[in-house]
């Protein structure tokens, strides 16, 4: 096992990865920016280094910084968390150049992945399920309209290089596609540098459902089942829950079973999410994402195992603690992601926190660096916490998630608390009757 690690992120995932670490005997050192010097993983790690300004350009996306805190620190291996460099191939091939350890997938599976139509054929030939479209990028409009008459509308016109909901138009009609073709090789262009996209048909009231995998490296892999997180705004995740109520046992077995094939069948190594839209019984894969999610403490709630514990020993050439024979699922979870945003209209609300309270009792964990007086700085992402609970069963979740929400103290700033406890309240979020449309077309009429 590692003597250190350094982790090469801030904010709660930083801190979440510091305690594994701690719990296994495990130095870690922290980089920060010059805006985190007073940031709680500083001040938790056994060791701290400043790697640039506040600008993350020059700071937690600047690898000869990072390489360089590596090599000061003598740590053995980095961490990524999740953004910044999670997914940056040439990160992953400079720290493996440096004789250091990535805890993560290999440089080719994140490339392999990172390119959503390479993603899709890789995935098709390992069976799984994939959305109706184009074989490939679509190079002219004459293209994309026989394809759209092959594939039948709506369809979305995506960009090979996308991510985020950028470069992704919509085309109900025949008509509509010309305008969506152009709009989003435009975007795409201006976003990513590449402007080829490609067509896929377009579900009407799908859900999103993700399933987490875990590879050995060495041809072996599990899964552990599914989250919903179909709850989402701007095509960005809002609230998730594990298991998905709009699945059965036999459905999660048979969808995380075919994912857990493909991935060992690659010799995938560490966490992976693959991503679907789930409609009418069906599974459409989306994209597979090669890194440890926001939303990975429902999992760990439903299944009682540490994601990250595991991450650091199958990168250290040991093997998983467990096989699929030994996860079952136990209850339900659900996570709250709580930003520094005032509503309605999502505004960044950094400043100084005066006072912050994290609800407690029996199922809750509040996932956050904050503490009275931390100054929230305005130049990262507004995440400040992540809310999770684990009850018996979903009405139990339910019924202590507005129970901690009450609890939940963070005076000095706006957070998205308040959205939280309207939608407990919506019959639809509380029989579990949503699909990714719900929450833009509830915020549409409720703001």
């Amino acid at each position: 096992m590692f003597n250190k690690v350094l982790i090469a992120n801030r904010g709660e995932i930083a801190l979440r990865i510091h305690r594994a670490c701690r719990e296994m005997g495990i130095k870690t050192v922290a980089i920060h920016s010059t805006a985190d010097v007073d940031a709680m993983h500083v001040r938790m790690a056994d060791e701290s280094i400043c790697v640039g300004p506040a600008s993350a350009t020059n700071s937690y996306l600047s690898i000869p910084n990072i390489i360089s805190a590596c090599e000061i620190s003598g740590a053995e291996a980095i961490h990524p968390g999740y953004g910044f460099l999670s997914e940056n191939a040439r990160f992953v091939q400079v720290v493996e150049d440096h004789d250091i350890t990535f805890i993560g997938p290999s440089a080719e599976h994140i490339q392999l992945m990172g390119d959503k139509i390479t993603a899709k054929d890789t995935m098709k030939n390992l069976g799984v399920p994939c959305v109706p479209g184009s074989d490939g990028g679509v190079p002219t409009l004459e293209d994309a309209i026989r394809i759209g008459d092959e594939i039948g509308f709506p369809l979305i016109v995506k960009a090979t290089a996308g991510g985020g909901g950028r470069g992704m138009k919509l085309a109900k009609t025949r008509e509509d596609l010309e305008t969506a073709f152009q709009t989003a090789r435009s975007e795409s262009k201006a976003a990513f540098g590449n402007d080829e996209v490609y067509l896929e048909r377009y579900l009407q009231k799908p859900r999103h459902i993700e399933i987490q995998v875990f590879g050995d490296g060495k041809g072996n892999a599990v899964h552990f089942g599914e989250r919903d997180c179909s709850l989402q705004r701007r095509h960005q995740k809002v609230l998730e829950e594990a298991p998905s109520p709009a699945m059965d046992h036999e459905t999660r077995a048979r969808i995380g079973q075919i994912c857990a094939d493909a991935v060992a069948r690659i010799g995938y190594s560490g966490a992976g999410t693959i991503e679907f839209l789930y409609e009418d019984g069906e599974f459409y894969f989306i994209e597979m994402n090669t890194r440890l999610q926001v939303e990975h403490p429902v999992t760990e709630a439903v299944y009682g195992v540490d994601l990250v514990m595991e991450q650091l020993r199958v990168a250290a050439g040991l093997p998983m603690t467990v096989t699929q024979e030994d996860l079952v699922p136990n209850g339900h979870a659900i996570e709250c992601r709580i930003n520094a945003e005032k509503l309605p209209n999502f505004q960044p609300s950094p400043g100084k926190v005066n006072t912050y309270y994290a609800p407690g009792g029996l199922g809750v964990r509040m996932d956050s660096a904050l503490y009275d007086g931390y100054s929230i700085p305005p130049h990262y992402d507004s995440l400040i916490g992540k809310l999770i609970v684990h009850g018996k069963d979903r009405n139990m979740a339910i019924a202590r998630l507005d129970r901690a929400l009450s609890e939940l103290i963070v005076d000095g700033i706006e957070t998205t608390t308040p959205l939280f406890h309207a939608l407990l309240e919506e019959p639809d979020i509380q029989r579990g009757d949503y699909n990714i449309h719900w929450l833009e077309k509830w915020l549409d009429k409720n703001t």
